[in-house]
């Protein structure tokens, strides 16, 4: 099987960096990429800037591809939005694969050739099949590895606070969002409304900020924050502490939004059920039947899960709780771990009885938000060193990661550079108390 090419699922970050390991090592790639172009789930976030540095958001080994194509490598210091990423790094990095990179490709599913995930008996033996989906019909492509990076941006966790989606949330989908909303493009959708932000970790916050940006320039615009949470407690972040500025700043801003007045915050609300009124207005419910009334809007930033679907014929070692490879759970469980506190990991803990298979970048950590470019980008280096049988690279795993924070999300908007941190300040913090909302109580 040493001659077939190793498949990689998805054109992001993780995969077109895994892709740029694989040619370094003479190992030959095929990414396949669902969307139209290199980084389509990032570019659907454009808008939003990162709380990573560049210096942290761009791979050695894909650094190294780039050189001899005259790209210009960005300044260490800056934070590029969700565009920028896409436009000055995925997509050169994608163009200097040329071929290797296959777009409008969506991988169905994949198995071992002419075997179910039942049968043992000459399991080892056969390669991989991965079942394509394109424009001219379907496909089987044979694979001595598949490296999963599709990352789980295609599916966003529910309002409904079990994990499923709340009862009429399905028929209220026309006012609702799972994603940060872009103010300056749905102005119209969010000024002088009343919104719902559903959400603790930083795509939250990210949304707060604008969201009460909106509301100091359009009067009547009002911002409830649904925290499940039963205290507001650390959700603001690290502040001047957090090793990542743009990262502390962004909760420093929030708690600012907060103190004006903007923000009006229910806690311990756990959605159960949305209710449409005669007025068109929305009513959440919470399981213990307090309720949140008159809502135009709903934003649900409460995380992302792993489609599992396509992989249901690979044998899978994956923790229950988390849904990321079971040896890796214990290192990553946000009950415990901020993005700074996960060790470092590479192939060992992402491999899984199927071999030559793994997850990796965001989908590796399952449901757990603590994830940071910088860690898939070891992941990358590590799985590719043991495909290629240097395993004692693949065993060498190095991995400093800034501490302090939760990393679920990304940083604030186009925000001037001191708002934001900038490369060496710390942020401004604020001591604010927020209250149980009165239509909570």
């Amino acid at each position: 099987m040493n001659g077939l090419p190793v498949v990689v699922v998805g054109a992001g970050p993780a995969g077109l960096a895994a892709a740029a390991h694989l040619v370094e090592r003479g190992v030959r790639p095929i990414v396949l990429e669902a969307g139209d172009r290199a980084g389509a789930a990032v570019s659907q976030w454009n808008h939003v800037r990162l709380f990573s540095r560049w210096s942290e958001l761009v791979d050695p080994a894909a650094a190294r591809l780039l050189e001899p194509t005259g790209w210009v490598k960005p300044d260490g210091d800056g934070y590029p939005t969700g565009a920028e990423w896409a436009d000055r790094y995925l997509a050169p990095l994608a163009a200097a694969l040329g071929d290797r990179v296959r777009f409008g490709a969506r991988v169905v599913g994949v198995a071992r050739r002419g075997r179910d995930r039942i049968v043992d008996s000459g399991r080892e033996e056969e390669p991989l099949t991965v079942h394509v989906q394109t424009a001219g019909g379907e496909e089987r492509i044979s694979a001595q590895a598949v490296i999963d990076a599709s990352g789980t941006w295609g599916s966003p966790n529910p309002l409904g606070g079990d994990g499923l989606p709340a009862v009429g949330e399905r028929a209220a989908a026309s006012q609702i969002s799972y994603r940060v909303p872009e103010v300056a493009a749905e102005r119209a959708r969010y000024a002088g409304k009343r919104i719902a932000v559903a959400g603790s970790g930083h795509s939250a916050l990210t949304a707060l900020v604008a969201l009460a940006d909106l509301a100091e320039q359009e009067p009547g615009t009002k911002i409830v924050w649904l925290l499940r949470r039963g205290a507001v407690g650390n959700v603001f972040g690290g502040g001047e502490a957090d090793q990542l500025p743009a990262r502390g700043a962004l909760g420093s801003r929030a708690e600012k939004a907060a103190e004006a007045g903007h923000v009006e915050t229910v806690t311990g609300f756990r959605t159960a059920a949305v209710e449409r009124g005669a007025d068109g207005k929305l009513a959440l419910e919470s399981f213990d039947g307090h309720r949140v009334e008159g809502v135009d809007e709903v934003v649900v930033l409460t995380g992302f899960r792993p489609d599992l679907s396509w992989l249901s014929e690979i044998r899978l070692d994956l923790d229950p709780v988390l849904q990321a490879p079971v040896k890796l759970a214990p290192l990553i469980d946000p009950n415990v771990h901020s993005c700074g506190t996960v060790y470092p990991h590479g192939e060992g803990e992402l491999r899984h009885p199927e071999p030559g298979v793994y997850l990796v970048g965001m989908k590796s950590y399952g449901r757990a938000p603590t994830f940071l470019a910088l860690t898939g980008y070891e992941q990358v280096r590590s799985v590719v060193a043991a495909i290629a049988g240097d395993h004692e690279s693949a065993g060498r795993v190095e991995l400093v990661l800034p501490e302090t924070g939760v990393c679920g999300g990304a940083g604030v908007f186009d925000a001037p550079e001191e708002d934001r941190g900038g490369c060496c300040g710390a942020p401004e913090t604020v001591d604010v108390t927020i209250g149980l909302a009165p239509s909570a109580r």
